[in-house]
């Protein structure tokens, strides 16, 4: 019944101007709206809706995701704009932050201004 829909994706921020500047300049998102609720964004038509929250905890995994090609070439690019990748004990990559797992799917996790974790992927 879904499985034909596209997903909204959700993620909270205390600071929606840090939130805008960060996903809009630093990740390239379409900015698509802007109101009391929420800073609302497209990601291949894909909405993302950053809800404006004044209290909450980030969680400790990975909240929104991003499945890429040419993973290197990707987080190369994002650290150029300021990204800074989660260097994990058990990421291979130290240089780029890309964890391979044994099937050769790579990962790498980084953090929202909200420290909301993200990552990009690339899957065999």
């Amino acid at each position: 019944m879904l499985g034909s829909s596209k997903i909204i994706g959700f993620a909270p921020t205390k600071d929606a101007t840090a939130a805008r500047k960060f996903y809009i300049d630093q990740l390239g998102l379409t900015f698509i709206s802007e109101d009391e609720y929420a800073l609302v964004l497209s990601a291949n038509g894909n909405m993302i809706r950053i809800i404006k929250a004044r209290d909450f905890k980030p969680v400790q995994y990975t909240v929104l995701g991003w499945e890429v090609q040419q993973i290197e070439v990707v987080a190369a690019k994002l650290m150029e704009k300021g990204v800074s990748f989660e260097r994990y004990p058990f990421v291979q990559d130290k240089q780029l932050g890309i964890w391979t797992t044994a099937s050769g799917d790579k990962i790498a996790w980084f953090k929202d201004p909200d420290g909301n974790v993200l990552s990009i992927s690339e899957h065999v």
